[in-house]
């Protein structure tokens, strides 16, 4: 019988598992409406249609999906949920580099969200195996695998498409998800505790939902804060930057608030292992809201930079603050629902936060979108406060 991996070679061997899926899930971003035109979706507002849909169609399946992989997950182990999602999400990928139309692709996006889930069992099992007084350090560490692999994925795709063709972008990407499930296979050991009795699981699922909603609350919050300046980003920098360049500026003000991630994601995890994570997770929210205010009133391209790698830096912070709340506070049979929960409420800031972000720019100019997310953060900043069973710990139950 395998023996169980110390926590911290579990972190670093999911963290290469994490970056590899992250990675593959952003290398096709780059080039994805130029697939669909070459689909045959030929007429600008189609083919700005297919690519919203397109692109909102795994999360909507992921949003619905994460709750019941959670709960299979606390039934059957972590390790089987990890490769359900890493050979699920391989096979399919490798599949959208032969579809003959855009319904097509829109059905594999579809179901690659229904098998999504890698990076929410892979924070749940690590968090399961770290002593509680480094949870903050590993869950901010192992963050940064997926932050890596998501600033890195469209960077490679880009450069992969224009060599190989969109199609094979997909195989590869299928290849490097294959890989990343290989990793796990092999090398991570799971010793899963079931359930003990049905009698035990009731009073835990009645113990989960109180305590935890002002964390999902947050989560959700920390989504639509990150994503409701998203769609309208490359306008706006418009507005205040003249000269050459304007595309590669665009992407630097997206990919600013992922490389500050790297730096708030692993430094506020320790902060939290110090001071509680509650404390901590006002400050990140509070200082993510004044991070817009140069964002808002912003006068130079400079002043914009500045905001947002602000902002990155305590969003990202407020993520590994935010599962390590939940390891805490959801009793250990039900922590893999309980970090399903927490991953839909990620997806569900991910559909809300551009579609509020786009709809108050048209309807009442880029700086309503600064000062709404703002508002939003600072009242959930408010709740956390007054959320005082944050600073407690749930007792965990045992089977």
């Amino acid at each position: 019988m395998p023996t169980p991996l110390h926590w911290k070679q579990s972190l670093w061997i999911l963290w290469v598992a994490n970056f590899a899926i992250m990675c593959g899930m952003n290398l096709v971003l780059p080039f994805l409406p130029l697939y669909i035109e070459q689909l045959g979706v030929h007429q600008l507002p189609d083919l700005e249609r297919w690519t919203g849909w397109i692109v909102a169609g795994q999360f909507v399946t992921s949003f619905l999906t994460q709750p019941l992989w959670g709960a299979i997950a606390d039934k059957r182990g972590r390790k089987i949920m990890l490769l359900r999602a890493g050979f699920g999400m391989a096979v399919v990928t490798a599949l959208m580099g032969i579809v003959t139309a855009p319904w097509q692709l829109l059905a594999l996006r579809l179901l690659n969200g229904f098998f999504s889930g890698f990076i929410s069992m892979a924070v749940s099992l690590q968090a399961s195996i770290t002593p509680t007084e480094h949870s903050g350090k590993a869950l901010g560490t192992l963050q940064t695998g997926s932050i890596a692999g998501s600033l890195i994925g469209p960077l490679i795709g880009g450069l992969l498409a224009e060599f190989l063709g969109y199609s094979h972008v997909f195989f590869f990407t299928g290849g490097l998800m294959l890989c990343a499930s290989l990793v796990v296979l092999i090398f991570i050991h799971e010793e899963h505790k079931p359930v003990a009795s049905k009698k035990g699981k009731q009073r835990a699922q009645w113990s989960l939902f109180r305590p935890l909603l002002p964390v999902f609350a947050a989560s959700l919050i920390t989504q639509i804060g990150m994503m409701s300046i998203e769609p309208i980003v490359t306008v706006y920098a418009k507005t205040l930057y003249s000269g050459s360049h304007l595309e590669l500026m665009a992407g630097l003000l997206v990919a600013i608030t992922g490389i500050a991630n790297l730096f708030g994601a692993p430094t506020l995890g320790r902060l939290g292992d110090r001071i509680g994570q509650r404390r901590t997770l006002i400050l990140a929210l509070v200082m993510a809201a004044v991070a817009f205010i140069p964002q808002a009133f912003a006068t130079t391209i400079i002043m914009l930079l500045v905001g947002r790698f602000l902002l990155g830096l305590f969003i990202g912070g407020m993520i590994p603050s935010l599962n390590v709340l939940v390891k805490k506070l959801a009793p250990v049979q039900i922590q893999g629902t309980a970090f399903g929960f927490n991953t839909s409420s990620l997806f569900l800031g991910n559909l809300i936060g551009p579609l509020m972000g786009s709809h108050l720019a048209a309807e009442y100019g880029f700086q309503s979108v600064f000062f709404v997310t703002m508002a939003i953060l600072l009242l959930n900043a408010l709740v956390v406060y007054l959320s005082r069973g944050l600073d407690g710990q749930q007792p965990h139950m045992q089977p």
